[in-house]
């Protein structure tokens, strides 16, 4: 009984889904302890120093971000050295670097993101939290030698976990890392991120407990004439969304041109802050507090009108001058003074079918995120778990997509992806676009292709696929021209127990997709995923049943890994 007990847990843990979903399951909750000691630290270090200037006049705060600035450059210049890790850095390695990121490097970013927001520095914590939960995905990942697709799940696993963790948002933490971190969408990696961002809020939730933001109950008052309002909130957040990201390019260029030790850079753009900060505190730190107010009805239109440009600003001086933290916070930020201006307004205009300017400020929060991030989505699935409000959930998604439709026509690269584009890199959908839209056909098919006469039988079928361990040949007349494809689904689909005679015309797909020598890899692909077909015959254009070879998505693949890293190697060069 022992020995079978044996056999079976032994078979059991050689499968492929435990293997991949128990892994997940350690970086859920490692990722969720390292998000709790992540808050620990943060809470200490602002008492740290803002503690420091207690009995002291007022205008000391100015010196606080400038003071974790310096700090801030000091761990960069002499530790980091490399490029700086945020979310950009993490996109990049899924895609280009298969899953392989620093760990040093990434607890160097996330340590001086503690620093900086507990100065007072503008910015959140998304882009840190994202970090932390990656790098223990690839920490995992090298230390046990996994290689392949599995590194690149466990990164996913660790970024969903961070969002999920660090906002209490399950949902939202998945969709994330789908949307921004994998780019796609796969059978083999839903589950395990899903599993990893459970068990990362449960582990977080057990030390804090949820913490929600508090939203007054809030709902549609006039279906029809609010959608309008909403439409056009989401096209103000659309356009403010590439205002902010714009900003903090241009603050970041600006910086780059100072003609000053990189050490200094972090403390000037501090400075700057805390003088907007002596003024206006609310743009101190994430602004937690401040988001709750303007939910609440609690601030006044000349405020939140003043802490829409005083955020952009704020956060583009912080993290534009090589300050540490992530841009999820402060689009929520930004978003909630938006939608709280808006709502005012609008409410005083029309304050018989309109809400409280509230529940503007919980649509615009979500508008901006989604404008900012390209991930709408996301965006909706954070705001609808950070509030627990489902009564603004039709508003809410409409903002979403209106304001993510303006953003990424006014400008096609995220806040996550601008860096790449300055430095070379077209990513879509968790690809290289630049590489799948250069590379043709002709350069990554395979000439010699085995193929099958429609003469022949079953039983040949059979035994050419178990020789060539193929799954799918083109299949040739008696002139040896194209005339099909047969594949392992005609064959179980169309042959039963008694018909191995049978021929392979009889059983053989006439209407083929195919592709040609001078289409690009990117053009292919799109019409293998929506044919659902794992290979394409390559045909001349003069003569479409002329057979000239074969492509299939593991040549797209191998062709496009081989490019990536010549591409990475030359940057690296």
């Amino acid at each position: 009984m022992l020995e079978k007990i044996k056999h079976n847990l032994y078979h059991w843990f050689q499968n492929e889904s435990v293997i991949s979903n128990t892994l997940a399951l350690i970086v859920g909750i490692l990722t969720g302890l390292a998000i709790v000691l992540y808050n620990y630290a943060l809470i200490g270090s602002e008492s740290l120093f803002f503690g420091s200037i207690s009995g002291l006049p007022d205008y000391y705060v100015i010196l606080l971000p400038a003071l974790g600035g310096l700090l801030v450059g000091i761990i960069a210049h002499f530790f980091i050295k490399i490029r700086r890790y945020d979310i950009e850095e993490v996109i990049e390695a899924t895609t280009l670097r298969g899953g392989r990121i620093s760990p040093r490097y990434a607890f160097l970013e996330v340590l001086a993101s503690v620093i900086s927001i507990g100065s007072g520095g503008s910015v959140g914590k998304g882009a840190p939290v994202v970090l932390a939960g990656s790098g223990i995905g690839s920490s995992l990942a090298r230390n046990l030698k996994i290689r392949g697709d599995r590194v690149k799940i466990l990164l996913g696993c660790g970024a969903a976990g961070g969002i999920a963790a660090s906002f209490n948002a399950p949902l939202g933490g998945v969709v994330f890392a789908v949307e921004v971190i994998l780019g796609e969408l796969e059978a083999s990696t839903f589950i395990p991120i899903v599993i990893a961002a459970v068990f990362a809020t449960l582990v977080s939730n057990t030390v804090f407990g949820v913490r929600t933001i508090q939203v007054s109950n809030y709902e549609l008052v006039s279906p029809f004439y609010e959608s309008i309002l909403y439409l056009i909130l989401g096209i103000c957040a659309g356009i403010t969304a590439v205002i902010l990201m714009r900003f903090l390019d241009a603050t970041h260029d600006a910086f780059e041109t100072l003609n000053f030790h990189p050490i200094v850079k972090p403390a000037i753009g501090g400075l700057l802050v805390g003088i907007i900060g002596y003024f206006y505190p609310q743009v101190f730190g994430v602004g937690y507090d401040t988001i709750t107010d303007a939910l609440a009805n609690n601030l006044a239109l000349s405020l939140m009108l003043a802490l829409v440009v005083l955020k952009i600003v704020a956060f583009s001086f912080t993290l534009g001058s090589g300050g540490s933290g992530g841009s999820i916070v402060p689009a929520l930020f930004t978003g909630a003074m938006l939608g709280g201006a808006y709502g005012t307004i609008v409410h005083s205009l029309f304050p018989e079918i309109t809400a409280e300017s509230g529940a503007y400020a919980l649509a615009g929060m979500g508008a901006l995120l989604a404008g900012t991030s390209h991930a709408p989505l996301a965006a909706i699935l954070i705001l609808f778990e950070l509030t627990r409000d489902y009564n603004l959930i039709l508003p809410l998604m409409f903002a979403c997509v209106v304001s993510n439709l303006v953003s990424s026509a006014l400008n096609p690269e995220s806040i996550f992806t601008e860096g790449l584009r300055k430095r070379g890199f077209i990513i879509r959908k968790g690809k290289e676009v630049d590489i799948m839209e250069s590379v043709l056909v002709r350069d990554a098919m395979k000439h010699n292709v085995q193929t099958v006469s429609e003469n022949k039988d079953v039983t040949a079928l059979i035994d050419l696929m178990q020789s060539s361990r193929h799954a799918g040949f083109p299949v040739l007349d008696s002139s040896g021209k194209l005339c099909g494809i047969v594949t392992l689904k005609d064959l179980r689909d169309k042959v039963k127990k008694d018909e191995f005679e049978r021929s392979i015309c009889d059983i053989s797909t006439k209407e083929i997709e195919v592709a040609y020598p001078d289409e690009t890899l990117n053009t292919v692909l799109r019409r293998l995923a929506s044919k659902d077909i794992g290979r394409l015959p390559v045909v001349s254009r003069e003569d479409n049943r002329q057979l000239l070879g074969i492509i299939t998505r593991s040549d797209i693949v191998n062709v496009y890994d081989k490019k990536v890293l010549e591409k990475v190697h030359q940057e690296d060069e």
